[in-house]
């Protein structure tokens, strides 16, 4: 039904009603709304990216993050189970179901090694990342909830497998803010470019748009390629800062008489993308580094990718995703000798690097490396239609590893452990909201404070559930 009201009352916002009625008390109801949301920061100030304190000291002040698309085998890379050897072609007892049928037991195709002090066992698919063992610590106990990708993608990326929800890199730029605001908070690295299905695990979710990861194809060797309009080729800094100026003013104005944090988002975005224009250039150009880092790295894209990934911590970038098989994943249902040992090349040695390069600046101390997928895959051997061996392994969410080193952790540890041939966490079992619950920790917060009021209620990285492995922390 259509309503016939005065031109007077078609024109008034909500806020101006509410502070005009009744005396104003809807007002006060909804300024204690907003005092709410704001007490964690004040979204429509120029703060929504300054520097926040944590709960308390954290030992991390930056994370790098390597995500393996597809699934890694823990059997064949930091999880080794001799006792397949013993069952080698004769059916595994007890067998948990899978999405696809599997045969008889699959003895790991690759040597594993024991490394540092601490004795952790590797095989050699990663020899020069298990140079640092001594300054890791491998869950070997983590679960995920279901065997399919796009849901446990979810799950490990930010802390729900069914519904949408903000990213890990988010949660933590929300919770510390940006040191450098001059280039994003949170990026995330894909080669090639990315599914749009992808894109939802570094969204910012509920969380002011400021947060979302900022993606970046670095597959690109020029700094002009790689980040687009990084150079205005008409107009000079001087005038688009007037016009920034400006279009800051004229927002302002808008916002007096509106509550909308995607209104500030998309002033934040305009104005961080002005400020790239010089710091960018700088960070993304590895012409800057020596001959010889850019060797140990690799002179290829994952390689260069995460050489940007240092250079990236080091001027202030609070989380860096770096995803790796997302053309090809690690989804190896066949072949998964070739196919493992292809993709674990690629990024062997520039792990090693960065590790070595943050172990030698000092910064290891409060950089927390990840290593991890969204699940492993199965100690036995997928079949075909036809009943026969792929060589490869089915998903496996029931048991697999996850690294982590730097920032707190404890070096040389391991955690937790699967049966003995790798089906099923047994020992220790480590949700992925108690992996969460960790990178909070260690960035100092608590992961049951650390909220953000939306719809009516406080959510938080890990829901209901979570506990710190305290094991891992130094």
């Amino acid at each position: 039904m259509e309503l016939n009201l005065p031109e007077s009352l078609r024109t008034v916002s909500r806020r101006t009603m509410l502070s005009q009625s009744a005396m104003g008390i809807g007002a006060l109801g909804l300024a204690d709304l907003f005092n709410r949301d704001a007490s964690a920061q004040d979204l429509n100030s120029d703060s929504v990216m300054s520097v926040k304190k944590p709960h308390f000291v954290g030992r991390a002040k930056r994370v790098i993050h390597f995500f393996l698309n597809g699934g890694p085998s823990h059997v064949d890379t930091f999880d080794p189970k001799p006792r397949l050897e013993t069952y080698g072609d004769r059916t595994v007892p007890n067998l948990l179901p899978t999405e696809r049928k599997t045969g008889v037991a699959f003895p790991s195709p690759f040597q594993f090694k024991r490394y540092g002090e601490c004795g952790l066992e590797v095989s050699d698919l990663f020899s020069k990342t298990a140079a640092f063992a001594d300054d890791m610590a491998v869950v070997r106990s983590m679960y995920a909830q279901v065997p399919n990708h796009e849901p446990s993608l979810m799950l490990m990326n930010c802390g729900d497998s069914i519904r949408s929800r903000p990213s890990v890199g988010s949660w933590t730029l929300y919770g510390l803010g940006t040191e450098n605001q001059n280039l994003p908070g949170f990026i995330a690295m894909c080669p090639g470019g990315y599914p749009i299905k992808d894109a939802e695990n570094w969204q910012s979710g509920f969380l002011p748009g400021a947060y979302q990861g900022t993606f970046v194809d670095p597959k690109e060797r020029l700094v002009e390629k790689l980040i687009e309009n990084i150079q205005h080729s008409h107009v000079s800094d001087q005038i688009q800062q007037h016009q920034l100026d400006l279009l800051r003013r004229l927002n302002q104005s808008h916002r007096q008489q509106r509550s909308d944090e995607r209104l500030d988002a998309r002033i934040q975005s305009f104005e961080l993308a002005f400020r790239m224009q010089s710091e960018a250039m700088e960070a993304f150009d590895l012409s800057r580094e020596t001959q010889k880092t850019r060797d140990l790295y690799g002179d290829h894209v994952h390689g260069r990718q995460t050489l940007i990934a240092r250079r990236l911590a080091e001027r202030g970038v609070r989380y860096i995703q770096l995803w790796h098989g997302a053309g090809q994943p690690w989804d190896h249902h066949d072949n998964i000798q070739a196919n493992h040992e292809r993709l674990a090349k690629e990024i062997d040695q520039p792990i090693a690097a960065l590790l070595g390069d943050l172990k030698q600046s000092g910064m290891l101390e409060d950089t927390l490396v990840i290593w991890g997928g969204e699940f492993g895959r199965t100690p036995t051997v997928e079949l075909n239609n036809q009943g026969q061996s792929k060589l490869g392994r089915d998903h496996n969410h029931y048991g697999f590893s996850v690294w982590m080193a730097g920032g707190g952790i404890k070096g040389g540890a391991v955690h937790g452990a699967t049966d003995e041939l790798g089906f099923k966490a047994v020992e220790n079992p480590t949700s992925v909201h108690d992996l969460h619950a960790t990178i909070l920790h260690l960035l100092g917060f608590d992961h049951e404070r650390l909220t953000y009021r939306y719809a009516g209620r406080d959510f938080r990285l890990t829901d209901v559930h979570g506990d710190v492995i305290k094991a891992i922390v130094a």
